[in-house]
């Protein structure tokens, strides 16, 4: 039977990234299904390290099956990839040589309708990557005040018709409960105008995007997966992020830019004074993409972006 799980996105380019070695040890911080961490493992034999780590407990079974041949060379841990340092110092780990991170759902949560993150079927609201911690997308929509919706919809899914989505759920819930993604979706699409109605990408994308991010905390966990990451990096060491909408890529670029820079004094001061040094340097200026062939294969794979920044 075919494995659920998509062939990871950007695998060479992703992997290559890394310069990887025989010696080092390595982190995937998004697991999934265990493509990227399979290659990481080949390329590294015989002595390479890699610990997993990911939120979803399918994903972990679905991993230890397929790096089950590597042996005691892999360490799979459920965690949220924002608790890596905690997970490694528990393990009496303090660098690493490289770090992956591919943001985002994978294909398989998406495809699982029961997990509640798609609206191309109707299934409960739930969009948890760990569906054992934590309020459901079902809390976010149905207990969110009107204005905290709108927070939600406008930095999170960068939708320009947040107060008039918000004030929709507001006014629907109060009938009754919004209890699945279908019903979420129908009022999302009601709420827009004709013309958004008839465009290309589904009304409610925007939603589902913000509704999910909210619920998993995503640009909270990844600022400090950063934060934590480019620490764990021994000189040489490298952070690889793939990223798969706009919020997350300025983040991942405006924070690696700004490790290079070290310094943050104000532009109009003729010399430093704020005494910080560069962490490294980008490996990256423009981020990497998928080529054509692969676009072909996976059309998912149209909007990731690979940023990778090299400790000093």
């Amino acid at each position: 039977m075919a494995s659920p799980y998509h062939v990871p996105v950007l695998l060479k380019e992703a992997v290559e990234s890394l310069d990887c070695t025989s010696s080092g040890i390595y982190v995937d911080g998004t697991l999934g299904g265990g493509g990227h961490a399979f290659e990481i493992l080949r390329q590294t034999a015989p002595g390479g390290r890699l610990f997993g780590i990911d939120t979803d407990a399918d994903a972990l079974l679905e991993a230890e099956n397929k790096l089950a041949v590597f042996g005691e060379r892999k360490t799979l841990v459920q965690a949220n990839f924002s608790n890596m340092k905690e997970v490694l110092a528990a393990r009496g780990i303090e660098k690493v040589r490289g770090i992956l991170l591919d943001l985002g759902v994978s294909s398989y949560q998406l495809d699982t309708a029961e997990r509640g993150f798609s609206f191309a079927s109707d299934a409960p609201l739930d969009m948890r990557l760990d569906q054992g911690n934590g309020p459901s997308a079902y809390d976010v929509v149905n207990t969110a005040t009107e204005k905290e919706l709108v927070r939600i919809l406008r930095d999170y899914g960068e939708e320009q018709m947040a107060g008039r989505v918000a004030r929709a759920i507001v006014s629907a819930r109060r009938l009754s409960a919004i209890r699945t993604t279908g019903e979420l979706a129908g009022i999302v699409s009601k709420a827009m105008p004709p013309q958004r109605r008839r465009g290309r990408i589904h009304p409610a994308t925007k939603t589902f995007q913000a509704v999910r991010i909210a619920v998993n905390d995503e640009l909270d966990n990844l600022r400090r997966a950063l934060t934590d990451g480019v620490d764990l990096l021994e000189t040489g060491g490298r952070l690889s992020i793939i990223s798969f909408h706009s919020l997350e890529d300025r983040i991942v670029k405006e924070t690696f830019r700004a490790w290079e820079k070290g310094c943050v004094c104000p532009g109009d001061i003729p010399f430093c004074i704020c005494g910080g040094q560069s962490k490294g340097r980008v490996l990256t200026r423009k981020p990497v993409v998928a080529g054509f062939e692969e676009l072909q294969r996976n059309p998912r794979a149209r909007s990731a972006k690979l940023r990778t920044f090299e400790r000093i």
